[in-house]
C-alpha cells in the first residue's frame, strides 16, 4: 500500500502546486485510509509534509512577486501561536478514550476524524463557489482584524485535525486582505508553511516519534508534485480546478463521517 500512498503523495503535490490549498486534507486521507496510520500520528506527519511541500511551493511564487509578505506574517501570528500551543500543550493532553459505555466509546482517534470530515464538508464550500460569488463579497477596505481572527481560527484548526487550512485563508486573504487571486494562493503557501512546521515543531518538542525514512519519501514525492502542479499553473487556470476538487473533497468528507460513525 506504501507505493500507493506514494503515488498519491505525488497527486497531493500537483493538487498544492495549482490551487494552493488541499495538500493537508488529502494527505491526512491517504496516511490514514492507504497507509494505515492512526489519525493522531498521521496529523503530525501532514503537519511536516504539507510544511516542506508548501515551503517549495512559497518559494517559487515569492521569486514570482506573488507572495504579500506583511500580509502573509500577520496572518501568520496568531496562527502559528495557536498551532504551537494546540500541538504542544492541548492534543497530547486529549485522553485516548474520551467517553465508554457499554455499546459506545468514543475515542481521540474519532474525535479527530469527525471533526476532520467536518472540516472537509466546510472547506468543500469554498472551493465550490465561484470567483465571482467570492468577488461580490469583497469589502471596499482591507479588514486586519478580521485577517488576525481567521489567524486566531485557523491555527487552533490546523493544531487540531493537522490540516494547514488554505481553503480558508485563500477565500480571507482574497476578501478581507484585497489580495488578487494568484497572489493570495502565493500568500496562503507562505502561511500554510508557517502554521504546518511550528506545528511540528511542538509535536516534536512534546515527543512524538517518527518514521524517518518514510516521511523523507514521502516529503519527495509530495515535492515533486509540487514542482509539477507549479509548472502546470502557468498553463492551466487552477481556478477552473477547483469546482470539481470541492465537490470531491465534499463526497469525502462525508464518506468519512459515515465510515467512522457507522461502518466501524
Amino acid at each position: 500500500m506504501e507505493i500507493i500512498g506514494f503515488g498519491l503523495a505525488f497527486l497531493i503535490g500537483i493538487t498544492l502546486g495549482l490551487i494552493g490549498a488541499g495538500g493537508s486534507i488529502l494527505t491526512v486521507t491517504v496516511l490514514v485510509y492507504i497507509i494505515g496510520i492512526s489519525p493522531t500520528l498521521a496529523t503530525t506527519y501532514s503537519l511536516f509534509i504539507v510544511g516542506i511541500s508548501s515551503l517549495v511551493g512559497s518559494i517559487d511564487y515569492l521569486r514570482k512577486g506573488l507572495v504579500d509578505i506583511r500580509k502573509g506574517l500577520y496572518f501568520s501570528f496568531p496562527a502559528f501561536i495557536m498551532v504551537f500551543v494546540m500541538r504542544k500543550f492541548v492534543m497530547h493532553r486529549i485522553p485516548d478514550t474520551i467517553y465508554q459505555s457499554e455499546s459506545f466509546i468514543f475515542t481521540k482517534n474519532l474525535m479527530v476524524m469527525l471533526l476532520f470530515g467536518l472540516l472537509m464538508i466546510g472547506a468543500s464550500y469554498s472551493v465550490i463557489k465561484s470567483r465571482k460569488e467570492a468577488k461580490e463579497l469583497i469589502k471596499t477596505h482591507v479588514s486586519y482584524w478580521i485577517i488576525f481572527l481567521e489567524g486566531l481560527i485557523v491555527g487552533t484548526l490546523t493544531g487540531f485535525v493537522g490540516a494547514g487550512g488554505g481553503f480558508m485563508i485563500i477565500p480571507a486573504l482574497v476578501i478581507f486582505a484585497q489580495l488578487p487571486m494568484k497572489e493570495a494562493v502565493g500568500t496562503s503557501l507562505l502561511i500554510i508553511t508557517i502554521n504546518s512546521l511550528f506545528g511540528a515543531i511542538g509535536d516534536f518538542s512534546a515527543g512524538v516519534v517518527l518514521d524517518w525514512s518514510f516521511l523523507l519519501k514521502f516529503i519527495f514525492c509530495t515535492i515533486s508534485g509540487v514542482l509539477v502542479g507549479g509548472y502546470l499553473s502557468k498553463r492551466v487556470d487552477g481556478e477552473k480546478l477547483k469546482p470539481a476538487f470541492g465537490w470531491f473533497i465534499l463526497v469525502m468528507g462525508c464518506w468519512i463521517i459515515i465510515k467512522e460513525t457507522f461502518l466501524k
